[in-house]
């Protein structure tokens, strides 16, 4: 149990001037100090927090906070219990409408290493902790114009534990009333270039200081001659009562244009809306057409994908395309594979387009992921939450991983552990068309499966990075 004297702690409450900020009656008492604006990307803004006080509470986003009762007292006793250097919580949210929801967060780990990371808009630091993470910070990286919170957080972590508790603190205002699927690709738009910039050099640096960073020239080559297939390329569609949408893919396959053989494998997760009929319609008139019907109903779409790369008529190389969309020109297959030949890769990935429903480009319009490259693409990527599409695999190497059985984030798993060791190819120029529907598996997600999902990516995410520190080490000791 812990117990505090008030007397003995002092906590400064750093807030942007504006925004309400109410403390419950009989809460430990905090000084107030208000902030002209709330530049928390801006490391100057964390400078002057922690002088003469031991905790410091930061107000992260511009927003009216009512703490609640006795919450500041709750958030110290688990840090005197825990010894975190930071906490965060879960809170309540007024809707637009007046109403209130509850708005849960998720846990920290160590691969939570997305700038956008949601610890609500309330944290509490450890003063002696702040400063040391400021020091920290401003030595590796001066003025950062457009990091400043994400690097004070990650050297934060490198000194003691961020702490989420799940219970409601406080109240705040909803301040983004976008849909998950609006907000997916903000790290995409052109006026983030210079922030993602910064932000890369911060995560690098990290990887570096806890052992994680992988430098350039440790790429393995690849023996694209390996095995015997009976034809070069294979496109893969997992599907599942897309009825509406799949002819257009599936004539989109078809109409490619090759120096080689290809097949077109669909793997139709037991539709019951008439996709199973129109598929086999085509597989009855054009051979490069293959329809499985798993025998199992528990797969994902990363199941799929493995159900059709372990067929036997998988070609050499595997490319992907989800069931609503498009190729975006008839030679995508032979530019994709073409850059296996070219670049020594293990998986080649493209570009694509956000289209509507009449194919018409809409915002953000082109997703190229720019902020790869070759020499540091594979460190940048821990932080950013994909690397873009249509995604191509040398099928020796898919078999050798296996794609994770799930129906989000398994291909971002997949990349990552490809590229712990093999180079990845690109092929920037579009390659496919992406319908943005209501259907799409990260669009208007409720809370609770936005959560799952981060907490799932923030783990793939923690095990390679646990598989990058140990595979450094073993080669230290070689």
């Amino acid at each position: 149990m812990s117990y505090l004297k008030d007397n003995d702690e002092r906590v400064r409450a750093i807030v942007p001037c504006g925004c309400e900020f109410n403390v419950s009656h009989g809460d430990i008492n905090c000084e107030v100090v208000w902030r002209d604006k709330c530049e928390t990307h801006r490391l100057a803004y964390w400078r002057k927090m922690s002088d003469d006080c031991e905790f410091v509470l930061v107000v992260l986003r511009p927003t009216p906070v009512t703490m609640g009762h006795m919450a500041i007292r709750r958030m110290m006793s688990v840090a005197h219990d825990t010894g975190a250097v930071m906490l965060y919580s879960d809170r309540y949210t007024i809707l637009d409408d007046g109403n209130i929801t509850r708005n849960p967060v998720i846990d920290y780990q160590q691969g939570s290493l997305r700038d956008d990371f949601d610890f609500g808009s309330v944290i509490m630091i450890r003063a002696d902790a702040l400063r040391q993470a400021v020091s920290m910070a401003t030595a590796d990286f001066g003025a950062c114009a457009y990091a400043g919170f994400y690097a004070v957080r990650l050297a934060l972590s490198r000194i003691g534990s961020i702490e989420h508790v799940p219970e409601l603190l406080y109240t705040d205002r909803l301040l983004d009333n976008r849909s998950s699927g609006e907000r997916i690709f903000d790290y995409q738009r052109p006026e983030a270039k210079g922030a993602q910039r910064e932000i890369e050099e911060v995560c690098t640096s990290h990887l570096i200081d806890v052992g994680a960073y992988l430098p350039p020239e440790q790429y393995s080559d690849v023996d694209l001659s390996e095995g015997d297939f009976a034809v070069e390329c294979s496109v893969i569609i997992p599907v599942l009562n897309r009825v509406h949408v799949i002819e257009d893919a599936i004539k989109s396959v078809l109409s490619q244009e090759t120096p080689f053989e290809f097949n077109l494998i669909i793997v139709d997760n037991h539709s019951t809306d008439g996709t199973s009929q129109l598929i086999e319609g085509y597989s009855k008139v054009d051979r490069r057409v293959v329809h499985i019907i798993p025998d199992r109903n528990d797969l994902g779409i990363g199941g799929c994908w493995n159900v059709g790369i372990y067929d036997s008529r998988c070609g050499r190389f595997a490319i992907g395309l989800d069931s609503d969309d498009l190729y975006a020109c008839p030679n995508v297959l032979a530019r994709m594979v073409a850059a296996f030949h070219e670049q020594n890769a293990a998986m080649v990935v493209g570009s694509y387009m956000i289209v509507n429903d009449e194919m018409e480009e809409i915002p953000p319009g082109k997703i190229a992921h720019n902020e790869w490259t070759l020499d540091n693409g594979r460190n940048n990527l821990l932080h950013v939450n994909g690397i873009g599409g249509p995604r191509a695999f040398f099928t020796p190497i898919y078999r050798r991983v296996c794609l994770p059985p799930t129906s989000y984030g398994e291909d971002y798993a997949m990349v990552l552990m490809i590229s712990r060791h093999y180079r990845i190819g690109r092929v920037w120029d579009v390659m496919s068309l992406a319908r943005r529907g209501n259907d799409n598996t990260d669009s208007h997600l409720d809370i609770t499966l936005e959560n799952a999902n981060n907490t799932y990516k923030d783990r793939t995410r923690t095990w390679e990075l646990m598989a990058r520190i140990a595979l450094n080490k073993h080669r230290d000791e070689k």
